[in-house]
């Protein structure tokens, strides 16, 4: 992700989101280390997807992901989380941990798929509407 994107990543997060990150909150990130900032583009449409990764130590966070609405279900969640899981690799995470929305059934399959484990819940962890949070964890 570039400081260009940021506007456009930000448009997707309130697309995908109720609790959207704001546009200085991927800013910020930018700077900061240990974070690892992408965006999935597509020829014609530009930036279709992003997702946020960090690690520390030996372990990896996924801690914000998605694609466009109007590139669901294309299989780019797929090419993209394959990408991050190989970045948390390539940083030395030995585990790399995510939380969903408990009712978000595509995403915790699309985890699922790619050997995701749910090792907790997040009781009311989101907002708009509350709702419990799964955590899963995929050991690298």
């Amino acid at each position: 992700m570039a400081p260009e994107d940021v506007e456009r990543v930000a448009a997707l997060e309130a697309e995908s989101f109720t609790c959207p990150w704001s546009a200085e909150s991927f800013s910020y990130l930018l700077e900061r280390e240990g974070c690892e900032l992408w965006v999935l583009e597509e020829t014609d449409a530009g930036v279709v997807g992003y997702a946020v990764l960090w690690c520390i130590s030996d372990q990896g966070e996924l801690a914000n992901f998605a694609v466009a609405p109007s590139h669901r279900r294309r299989g780019y969640g797929a090419y993209f989380l394959t990408r991050m899981i190989q970045v948390a690799r390539e940083r030395e995470a030995k585990r790399l941990y995510l939380e969903v929305r408990a009712s978000n059934e595509a995403a915790a399959g699309l985890y699922r798929s790619f050997g995701f484990q749910d090792v907790g819940r997040r009781k009311r962890y989101y907002d708009k509407p509350i709702e419990d949070a799964l955590l899963m964890t995929l050991e690298l």
